[in-house]
């Protein structure tokens, strides 16, 4: 077998999905594995339906997951030429004919044969006429009338299937455009494609194709269809399952890793593990273990997989990656290493970015909104003597840092006899608006000493009635 050579070929119609992903991980997992070659190629031939900003999406997708690619990418609609040259070989071969028949006499055939009960495929009737081009025709494969057509499928096993259910495809339509089939061919074959992995929604054109490999003499690849990813109601995947496409996935705050981690196990395992470095899948994956049953696709094992790498991931990468979604609310996230900082106290509280952003959007506002009920629960004018107190010695700190701000506290509250608590959530909800944070000294810390006093102050206003003017009165 030469050096492994696979490829991911989506049509530009839509976004990169998650079952397209899923192929284009398998075939880069392959490929990486055994130090071969990953193609990228955009099937291009349906000009109606593909566009640039679904190409430009496939290929943002595939850079977001990290899964580079090797050669391309490669358009068919850019190879037309290349498919003509093939047409040809085949026409000279005698293993295609050109076909006057119109579409609407064809059609009509059909339904005969099915009243007939006979099966509905083109009747052959121009296969042996020896035609010429003409306005209007195609150019049709001829398909052996018997035998079978079979081949060891990587992940499902042998299958076979019996020519007599095919019938001459058309390769090249009337308006000079090749087929699906003709196409994809001539591409694996011209890109020297050693193995071609793909959902097993192709199983029924396999067939075909290795009868156009055989009618050209070119080698035939390792085939190996992946099954369908299901719904946990167990249909088909859709958007009404949740988010669909990667993009969407990003968009959500999940990192590439987690959903890269998730997709692998859609089908793959090995052993017990669960959770695997890039490497480890580089080392570990065969094609051969993906299973033959459809994979079903679990929203909370995914978003449990992305809690796992976010509260393992560095703070810094996190922060870069975080700091958009900031960016988004009209925040200005610039400072990547205070940013990195109120990550770190976030992150084992957070499970996809954007809860990220959301709770570390308070280190970042200039003024925090309090929460009306825990306002008049907490900021009472009984301890605005306390908070005023705790702004003067906050003034003279020289170690504001969580021992120093804990030792504070813990000497106010014996000086004022009230549980440390009484303090603390007042002073919380100051500085985040909130009740519920990482733990107060360390979010002191990290807004700093300017910003927890500028904070305090406020409150301190807020709780004693006073207004901004009188405070500097």
């Amino acid at each position: 077998m030469n050096r492994v050579r696979t490829r991911f070929a989506p049509s530009p119609t839509g976004y990169l999905h998650i079952g397209g992903a899923r192929t284009a991980l398998f075939n880069w997992l392959l490929a990486r594995g055994q130090g071969g070659t990953f193609i990228l190629r955009i099937e291009d031939t349906d000009a109606e339906r593909s566009t640039e900003e679904a190409t430009q999406a496939i290929l943002d997708s595939m850079t977001w997951l990290g899964l580079d690619w090797d050669e391309g990418p490669y358009f068919q609609s850019q190879r037309l030429g290349v498919y003509l040259e093939y047409i040809q070989k085949l026409l000279d071969a005698g293993r295609a004919y050109y076909c006057h028949c119109t579409a609407e006499e064809v059609a009509e055939r059909r339904q005969q044969a099915m009243a007939d009960g006979r099966k509905p495929k083109y009747d052959g009737l121009c296969r042996d006429r020896n035609l010429g081009p003409a306005p209007g025709a195609v150019v049709r494969f001829k398909s052996p009338l018997g035998g079978t057509t079979n081949w060891p499928d990587l992940i499902k096993g042998p299958i076979a299937f019996d020519n007599t259910e095919l019938d001459d495809l058309v390769i090249l339509r009337s308006d000079g455009q090749p087929t699906y089939n003709l196409a994809v061919v001539v591409d694996d074959v011209t890109m020297g494609l050693t193995h071609v992995i793909r959902g097993d929604d192709h199983v029924n054109n396999t067939p075909r194709q290795i009868l156009i490999y055989q009618a050209l003499g070119a080698p035939l690849p390792l085939f190996g269809h992946v099954p369908m990813i299901l719904g946990e109601d167990k249909k088909r995947l859709s958007k009404r399952h949740g988010a669909a496409s990667v993009t969407a996935y990003r968009d959500m705050g999940y990192l590439p890793e987690a959903l890269v981690n998730y997709l692998v196990r859609l089908g793959w395992s090995y052993g017990d593990q669960e959770i695997f470095t890039r490497r480890e899948l580089i080392e570990k994956f065969r094609i051969e273990d993906v299973g033959r049953s459809a994979g079903v696709f679990s929203p909370e094992k995914l978003l449990w997989l992305n809690e796992h790498y976010i509260k393992s991931s560095d703070p810094a990468r996190l922060a870069d990656l975080a700091a958009p979604f900031l960016e988004e609310k009209g925040l200005d996230a610039s400072d990547r290493a205070y940013l990195a900082r109120a990550v770190t106290a976030l992150q084992p509280r957070s499970k996809t970015l954007v809860e990220l952003a959301e709770q570390a959007e308070f280190y970042f506002l200039e003024e925090v909104e309090y929460d009306p009920k825990a306002a008049r629960k907490f900021l009472t004018p009984d301890l605005a003597p306390v908070m005023d107190e705790l702004i003067k010695h906050l003034e003279r700190l020289d170690r504001f840092s969580e021992e120093g701000l804990e030792t504070l506290f813990r000497d106010l509250s014996e000086k004022y006899q009230v549980k440390l608590g009484k303090i603390a959530q007042p002073v919380r909800l100051a500085l985040t608006g909130r009740t519920a944070s990482p733990g107060l000294f360390e979010v002191m810390d990290i807004l700093g000493k300017d910003r927890v006093l500028r904070r305090l102050a406020r409150a301190g206003n807020f709780m004693a009635g006073r207004t901004a003017a009188q405070e500097k009165s």
